[in-house]
């Protein structure tokens, strides 16, 4: 049986050659009846796009690579998805790989990717150990780093897009010394994290200069901010004869284990201890749990992200790019009251 070309599939079709492409990669510009009428003469005919071959006999294979972590937390799975939906819309495809940079084997993932002839990556990381790992690529690559990084950590070269934790970190601050809050507990920072340094150091220095007394319970347990690790945190905190009225934990997930432990040591949130989150993950506003949290703004930085890759792929990048970083907003639900 002679093999069917997307030559074929458009004359059937009756349409362009360029609206079938259009059509397989999920681009815009195509109705749905044309839409509906192509993906059928498709699967009539068996006909499927080879993305790795057609990288090879052009200049973009049209598919995007993206290293990212902790695919459990809702955080990063809102990340992939959202990441998805842009890059389909501008007629790209994206490779996921699961990752930290500061694993061993992470070079494998890299070339993993390059192997496969993507056009560019998105390192979805905070951690200190991106700036040389993505320097070490540059040269082979495209690359965008979704996340935060200091900037004696790495090259000018490097394009970042990411939330401003510093300021979430000061936004944070001033609204609990607004609601009357003087002692603060701060959780679930890790040391390895560039995100959660800025949000505390955002933090830290604004409740020194509002006269703010204020206490830092790192998370040492693992490389991950997961419910469970909030949750044993906070039961080491609540054994303890805490004086803080308020806690700052460094992410939701964090937060929502400090929910947990609170119900078990009957510690009522937020009369006996006002909680506020970072990130606004979709769990952050179900009902018995409207956690107050500062929005990452994630569609944003998404699509911030998105189209500094692109351009670095098309050539029209800056050898010397700024960070760009988006201001987070303050949520205001139930977790935060107050002070008596």
């Amino acid at each position: 049986m002679n093999t069917v070309t997307i030559k074929d599939i458009a004359r059937m079709a009756g349409v362009s050659i360029a609206t079938v492409s259009r059509t397989l990669n999920g681009g815009r510009g195509v109705s749905q009846e044309t839409r509906t009428r192509i993906l059928e003469l498709c699967y009539q005919h068996g006909y499927r796009t080879n993305l790795l071959a057609r990288g090879l006999s052009a200049s973009r294979a049209g598919l995007i690579g993206c290293v990212i972590s902790d695919l459990d937390n809702p955080l990063f799975s809102e990340t992939a998805l959202i990441l998805e939906q842009l890059a389909r819309q501008q007629g790209y495809h994206v490779l996921f790989c699961h990752g930290r940079a500061e694993d061993r084997d992470i070079g494998q993932v890299f070339d993993f990717l390059i192997g496969h002839r993507v056009d560019g990556i998105i390192l979805v990381s905070s951690s200190k150990q991106a700036p040389a790992l993505i320097g070490s690529y540059l040269s082979r690559v495209p690359i965008v780093l979704q996340g935060a990084f200091e900037s004696a950590d790495g090259a000018a070269a490097i394009q970042s897009v990411c939330v401003d934790n510093y300021l979430g970190g000061r936004m944070a601050a001033e609204y609990l010394h607004s609601l009357g809050h003087r002692r603060i507990v701060c959780l679930g920072g890790r040391q390895n994290n560039c995100s959660h340094y800025l949000r505390l150091k955002g933090f830290t220095e604004t409740a020194r200069q509002l006269g703010l007394a204020v206490r830092t319970l790192p998370n040492t347990l693992t490389s991950s901010s997961t419910v469970s690790v909030g949750y044993a945190l906070a039961k080491k905190f609540f054994i303890e004869d805490f004086q803080e009225t308020a806690m700052f934990a460094v992410c939701d997930t964090v937060a929502l284990g400090v929910m947990a432990a609170a119900k078990e040591f009957c510690v009522s949130i937020p009369d006996d201890l006002s909680l506020l989150g970072f990130d606004n993950i979709q769990y952050s506003d179900l009902p018995n749990i409207h956690l107050t949290t500062l929005d990452h703004q994630i569609s944003q930085v998404m699509a911030a992200a998105l189209d500094r890759l692109l351009s670095r792929i098309g050539g029209d990048a800056p050898a010397q790019p700024q960070p760009l970083m988006v201001p987070p907003v303050l949520c205001r639900r139930n977790s935060c009251r107050a002070k008596a």
